[in-house]
């Protein structure tokens, strides 16, 4: 037997659940996509008033052409991460879908099919897995059951493969698109069967590629940027270059004088300039005088919030901390525990696409297309700034040129912008277009950070206590900050330990701060995995070793196995050539566990990397091309920010505005990357991001190994 006969836990196909966003429009079998405003997708009409909609055949995600191509509804944004093609393999291996007839299509944001649309915390083919593989099943279920009762066998009997459906025995045969109107009449399955691992054909193979690659290289792919409206006009903001800076006066008419500039005023974040074109909005802008109310401003440099971070980890403080890890009795560390210090700056999200909306007001309805990574956060919020509802607002939801968290802020400061301008533009569309010095200066940082850990070591070697004092803005205004100690608060290597104090301080700083690719785990990565090095070199252990005594006494047998994976793949222990050396670093992120092993020569004190062997367990592989792939950005993401990363202020100025003075990581410094992934069966795990945390303290622990001196912060010195 292949298949199963329960579906996913806790999930039953109910006639409700599979919902109908059509019937026959076109031609076409529409399966499930509502919209609350009308959408033309392959020719056919598709609406829903807002409500939900007649309740039909079929699931939510699925459309099917008379010709049997299969069209899936990808309610997850497409950031760059090639999430559409895992969605659409999911489906199509239980709908036995013909994969080179499957296309994908982004809903829009009233889309309504089961729960809020969003992408965050690399959920996406985790929180999508039993979900897809049901809406595959059931109307895989419904084309066996068509086909039997139109050749009166059996329906054991029928099969399924590539879009055909047969009956082998009487060497008959359909298409989806010949049994389509008869499928739709049947009754879906309250639990559809599922395929066991071993019945797949395309999960886990190599088959699942993305399917907008060919768009991407010619450049027909369409962003935000690529829009082009009837009577659009493109809008730029001139900032504050303080946070929290206020207009006290401005004047704008020599913006009037540009050629091309149809209006300038003040909003609530600054002064817009309205054109006819980009080089109009910027030239505009540059024309404006403006000064600045600093009173309430953040003006505060770097070094100057450095200073406070250590006075609040020395306990030189009146803020109050939360405890994060707590066992045994007593504060203070031990007189013979060892200490470490780490420091690390603000962080910009930096993606090749800079923050861009398309917005249009009209009375109360509003329609936004927009790369938004959290289209039901975008639609409230717009909503709030056009004074109308968020059923009013329309987003077309359109792939992003990369976000790493910041197209997914909760106060959707950019779409925010470009309604409260497009309020002002009398119905006529509105391009928001910021530059890469509004981007990298804009703010919605990953946090700077304090952490100092002392560690006391037990006769065996292991550590026996462990104190904590962080230092973190908190991410969201209300929930506490679990985020800035994730991967600290719950590692393994906590497991020896007899008594462990951890405190963590949440300061109020003026410069916002919000998600980034990894969130914590960004930081306490490179904490815990520099740390254990250090522990293992003063115990005159190798720390591979000393890593995996640990592992088993917290009983962490995924990280057994990875580490010995890691070991096997990376050639650890293994001679390698003066003035090289191998460093790893094992961490858990979403789920998912990822050990790297990564070869490193100092070059003028600055590390230098040429080759990381990575080893993956994020269960299910469903599309291994992509692990991979996500495997070699997130280490080149990692890498980069490990080398140069940072944002600093000087008197509450940021200092980097575009990459002159924020430097990426070149391709002459990107290191071969060697993808090993475990063989699993369970549900999979997150693979956006846990690939970028291990980079940095894998190449902190070779430099550790070459120079003998302990990295205390990032970005990695020169000298």
């Amino acid at each position: 037997m292949t298949d199963q006969a329960n579906g996913p836990r806790g999930f039953a196909m109910t006639r409700r659940r599979l919902i109908l966003g059509g019937s026959l429009a076109g031609g076409a079998m529409i399966v499930g996509y509502a919209a609350t405003h009308p959408a033309e997708i392959g020719g056919a009409i598709l609406s829903g008033g807002g409500k939900d909609p007649p309740e039909s055949a079929f699931g939510a995600f699925i459309r099917i052409d008379p010709d049997g191509q299969v069209t899936i509804v990808n309610r997850q944004q497409e950031l760059g991460q090639g999430i559409h093609a895992g969605i659409a393999a999911i489906v199509a291996e239980e709908l036995d879908a013909d994969w080179a007839r499957v296309r994908v299509i982004d809903a829009r944001s009233n889309f309504r099919a089961y729960g809020l649309q969003g992408s965050a915390g690399s959920n996406s083919i985790a929180s999508n897995w039993d979900l897809m593989r049901a809406a595959g099943a059931a109307a895989r279920s419904m084309f066996v059951d068509a086909a039997a009762l139109r050749w009166q066998v059996p329906r054991r009997l029928i099969e399924v493969r590539d879009g055909i459906v047969f009956h082998a025995a009487s060497n008959r045969q359909a298409t989806f698109g010949e049994l389509l109107a008869d499928a739709a009449r049947q009754t879906p399955p309250q639990t559809p069967r599922l395929k066991t691992p071993d019945a797949y054909r395309l999960i886990g193979t190599d088959r699942v590629r993305r399917k907008d690659s060919l768009p991407k290289s010619t450049g027909a792919q369409r962003y935000a940027q690529d829009v082009r409206h009837p009577g659009m006009l493109i809008a730029m903001v001139a900032h504050s270059p303080r946070f929290g800076g206020r207009i006290a006066r401005y004047d704008v008419s020599d913006a009037w004088r540009v050629k091309g500039v149809v209006d300038a005023f003040a909003i609530e974040t600054g002064v817009a300039v309205v054109a006819e074109t980009t080089i109009a909005a910027r030239r505009g802008r540059e024309a404006l005088r403006i000064e600045w109310d600093d009173r309430a401003a953040e003006k505060r440099s770097s070094a100057d919030l450095q200073r406070q971070y250590h006075d609040i980890a020395e306990g030189r403080s009146d803020l109050s901390p939360e405890d994060f890890a707590m066992r045994g009795e007593g504060a203070a560390p031990a007189a013979d525990a060892i200490e470490f210090a780490f420091d690390f700056p603000y962080l910009a999200h930096a993606p090749m696409e800079t923050l861009d909306c398309v917005a249009q007001v009209n009375g109360w309805n509003v329609k936004l297309t927009s790369g938004s990574h959290l289209p039901i956060v975008d639609q409230v919020q717009a909503a709030r700034a056009a004074l109308t509802l968020p059923g009013k607002v329309d987003v077309e939801v359109v792939p992003a040129g990369g976000s790493f968290g910041r197209r997914g802020i909760l106060p959707a400061d950019y779409i925010v912008e470009a309604v409260r301008i497009a309020r002002r533009t009398r119905g006529r569309p509105v391009k928001l277009i910021w530059t890469r010095e509004d981007d990298l200066t804009g703010g919605y940082y990953r946090p700077m950070s304090h952490h100092r850990v002392a560690v006391a070591l037990g006769a065996d070697g292991l550590p026996d206590q462990w104190c904590f004092r962080s230092v973190c803005q908190a991410l969201l205004p209300v929930g506490g900050n679990a985020q800035a100690v994730e991967g600290m608060a719950d590692s393994p290597y906590l497991s020896t330990a007899r008594t462990i104090d951890g405190k963590l301080y949440t300061p109020d700083i003026g410069v916002p701060v919000s998600f980034w690719r990894s969130v914590g785990h960004s930081h306490s990565a490179m904490v815990m995995e520099h740390v254990i090095d250090q522990l293992a070199r003063r115990v005159g252990r190798d720390p591979a070793a000393y890593r995996r005594q640990l592992y088993v006494r917290a009983g962490a047998t995924r990280r057994i196995e990875v580490l010995d994976t890691l070991c096997e793949k990376g050639g650890w222990g293994r001679p390698i050539e003066a003035g090289w050396a191998r460093g790893m670093a094992v961490h858990e992120a979403f789920g998912t566990t990822v050990g790297q092993i990564a070869e490193v020569r100092m070059d003028g004190g600055r590390p230098v990397v040429r080759r990381v062997v990575a080893v993956v367990d994020c269960g299910i592989a469903v599309a291994p091309d992509q692990i991979r792939a996500q495997m070699e950005g997130g280490i080149g993401f990692g890498l980069s920010a490990a080398l140069h990363g940072k944002i600093t202020l000087r008197d509450g100025i940021v200092e980097q505005t575009n990459f002159d003075t924020h430097p990426i990581l070149r391709m002459s410094e990107m290191p071969a990357v060697e993808t090993h992934i475990l063989p699993r069966t369970t549900p999979p795990t997150g693979m956006g991001e846990p690939g970028v945390p291990p980079i940095a303290p894998a190449v902190a622990n070779a430099a550790l190994v070459l120079t003998g001196r302990a990295t205390r912060g990032l970005p990695f010195a020169v000298g």
